[in-house]
C-alpha cells in the first residue's frame, strides 16, 4: 500500500496535474463568486473539455473547480452581500457587516485563511478513512449493494426535498429515464420506440447539462447586470489581507467547529455545505462568551462557516470514492466524469488502481494549497469579474453547453435530448420540485436495478434476502428512518405555516 501511496502522490505533482489543478482553482473562484452561477455549472461547462485529456489531469481540473468554487461563494457575500454559493449565505451574515464597516480585506483574509484550514482538516480525513472504508466495502454483496444504493438515494431525497412527496417524485422520474436504453442484465431493448439513438440509453452529462445550466441561462434573462462595487477591494493591499493575531486567536475554535462539523456532515449523503455552514455558525455562536456580537460583523461568524464549506469537499469525496455515493450534487457529476474515463468509483478502485485514488487524495489536498495562494495573490482581478455583465457571460455560457452536448458523441440527438432535459428543469423548477432527487436517480439507478436483479435471481426471488445479511438490513434500516424523519418534518412545517 505504500507503494501505492508514493505513486498517487508523484501522480498529483506533475507539473501538468499542478497546472490543471491550480487553473481549476482559479476557475472555480470565478464561478463560485458572480452571483447566479454555480459550482455545478462550472464543472458541468468544462467537462467536455476534459474528454481529451488524461484522467488525472482531469481528475485534478475538477477538483480544483469544486474546492475553489466553495471559497469563491464568500467573496461575493462579504463584498456584495450576494452568496455565490448557498453554502456562503452564513458568511454574509457577518462577512457584509464587517465590509460595510470598511474592512473587506479583514473579513476576506478570515474566510481565505479559515477555508484553507477546514479543506486540510478533510484532507486528513480523507486520506485516513477513504481507504479502511473501501476495505469494509470490499466485503459487500448483491443484497448489501442495492441496499447502500436504495439508502443514498433515500437520505439525499429526504434533505433536498421540501416535500417528500416532490421529492419521490422526482426520483421516479430519474429512475424511469434510467430504464431507456437495454436492459443491464438481458440485454434487450427497453422503451427505445424504435430509435437507434437511445439504444445506449440517456447520457448522463448530457442530462446534466440541461437541467443545471438552461434553467440558469432562463433565469438570468431578467437579472440585468451584476452589481459593480468593486470600488473598496481596489483599494486593499495584500497586508490587510493577512489576518492579524488576535483575529487568528479568536478563529481557532470556530475553525476547529467548522472543520469536524463539515467533514462529518460532507460523508453523510445530502447534507451538503449549507447544512453544515449553518450548525457550525450556530454552534459557534453557543459556544462563544459574546453571542451579540453576532450578525454585526463577528471574525467568528465567518471563520465557522467558511471552514465547514471547504471541509464538506473532503467529506463527501469520502463515499463517493469508497462506496460510488455521490455525498452532493458536485460529487455525482465527478462520478460522471470518473466513468467517461472508465473509472468506476467504489471500494474496486482502491484495489484495481490506488495509485490513481491516491492521486485523487493528493489533487485535493494541492487544491487547497493553490486556492489559499491564488485567493490572496488574485484577490483585485478575481473581484473585478463579479462585475461581469451577463449579456457577455450568459451567451457563452449558452454556446458551451450546445458545444459540450454536441461533442459527447458527435450528434444533433444529444443537443435536442439537452434542451428537453432544460424544459423539464424549468418545470420542475416553477413546480417547485427537487431536481437533486432526479440527478441522483440518473446516477445510481443503473447499479439500483442491477444489484437487486443479481440478489433476487441468486436468492430465486426470495425477498429475505435483504433482511437476513447484516449489512443490508442495517442500511434499509436507516432508509426508513430517513424516509420517516423526512415525513415529520414535512408535516411539522405545513402545520406551522397553517397556524401562522
Amino acid at each position: 500500500m505504500n507503494g501505492d501511496v508514493l505513486q498517487g502522490f508523484l501522480q498529483a505533482i506533475q507539473p501538468t496535474s499542478l497546472a490543471a489543478t491550480a487553473i481549476g482553482c482559479f476557475l472555480g473562484i470565478v464561478f463560485g463568486m458572480i452571483p447566479g452561477m454555480t459550482i455545478s455549472s462550472g464543472i458541468i461547462i468544462l467537462l467536455p473539455l476534459t474528454f481529451v485529456l488524461d484522467p488525472s489531469i482531469s481528475i485534478s481540473l475538477l477538483l480544483g473547480l469544486y474546492v475553489g468554487g466553495m471559497l469563491g461563494g464568500s467573496f461575493s457575500a462579504i463584498l456584495l452581500n450576494i452568496p455565490g454559493t448557498p453554502s456562503a449565505a452564513a458568511t454574509a451574515l457577518d462577512g457584509y457587516p464587517l465590509s460595510v464597516r470598511g474592512e473587506p480585506g479583514r473579513a476576506l483574509g478570515v474566510a481565505v485563511l479559515a477555508s484553507f484550514v477546514g479543506g486540510l482538516f478533510s484532507f486528513l480525513c480523507l486520506f485516513l478513512i477513504a481507504p479502511r472504508l473501501a476495505d469494509l466495502a470490499l466485503s459487500f454483496r448483491a443484497p448489501d449493494l442495492f441496499s447502500l444504493v436504495f439508502l443514498g438515494l433515500t437520505v439525499i431525497c429526504s434533505f433536498a426535498a421540501k416535500s417528500w412527496i416532490k421529492g419521490l417524485l422526482s426520483a421516479v422520474i430519474g429512475l424511469a429515464i434510467v430504464t431507456i436504453g437495454q436492459d443491464p442484465i438481458m440485454g434487450t431493448a427497453r422503451f427505445t420506440f424504435g430509435d437507434a439513438n437511445l439504444l445506449s440509453g440517456i447520457n448522463f452529462l448530457t442530462a446534466l447539462i440541461g437541467l443545471f445550466a438552461i434553467p440558469q441561462l432562463i433565469q438570468s434573462l431578467d437579472g440585468g447586470q451584476i452589481i459593480n462595487n468593486t470600488t473598496q477591494p481596489a483599494s486593499m493591499s495584500f497586508k490587510k489581507l493577512l489576518p492579524a493575531s488576535i483575529d487568528i486567536k479568536r478563529m481557532r475554535l470556530p475553525v476547529s467547529i467548522g472543520g469536524i462539523v463539515g467533514s462529518l456532515l460532507g460523508m453523510l449523503p445530502g447534507a451538503g455545505g449549507p447544512i453544515a455552514a449553518f450548525m457550525s455558525y450556530d454552534y459557534t455562536r453557543k459556544t462563544t462568551d459574546d453571542s451579540q456580537k453576532f450578525g454585526k460583523g463577528a471574525i467568528e461568524g465567518i471563520a465557522a462557516p467558511e471552514a465547514a464549506n471547504n471541509a464538506v469537499t473532503g467529506g463527501a469525496l469520502v463515499p463517493m470514492m469508497t462506496l460510488g455515493i455521490p455525498g452532493d450534487p458536485v460529487t455525482a457529476i465527478l462520478i460522471g466524469a470518473l466513468l467517461i474515463h472508465g473509472l468506476a468509483p467504489g471500494p474496486l478502485l482502491f484495489i484495481e488502481r490506488a495509485d490513481f485514488a491516491y492521486g485523487v487524495i493528493f489533487s485535493f489536498f494541492w487544491a487547497n494549497i493553490f486556492n489559499l495562494i491564488i485567493a490572496l495573490a488574485a484577490l483585485r482581478l478575481l473581484v473585478k469579474l463579479v462585475a461581469t455583465p451577463r449579456s457577455i457571460l450568459m451567451p457563452t455560457i449558452a454556446i458551451l453547453c450546445v458545444v459540450g452536448s454536441y461533442a459527447l458523441r458527435n450528434s444533433l440527438f444529444d443537443v435536442y435530448v439537452m434542451f428537453f432535459f432544460g424544459l423539464l428543469g424549468l418545470a420542475m423548477k416553477w413546480l417547485d420540485i427537487p431536481v437533486v432527487p432526479l440527478l441522483l436517480a440518473l446516477v445510481l439507478g443503473r447499479q439500483l436495478e442491477e444489484n437487486l436483479r443479481i440478489a433476487l435471481t441468486g436468492s430465486q426471488g426470495d425477498i429475505s434476502v435483504f433482511f437476513t445479511s447484516p449489512f443490508s438490513a442495517f442500511f434499509l434500516g436507516i432508509a426508513v428512518i430517513s424516509i420517516i424523519w423526512s415525513i415529520k418534518n414535512t408535516r411539522k412545517v405545513r402545520s406551522k405555516n397553517i397556524t401562522t
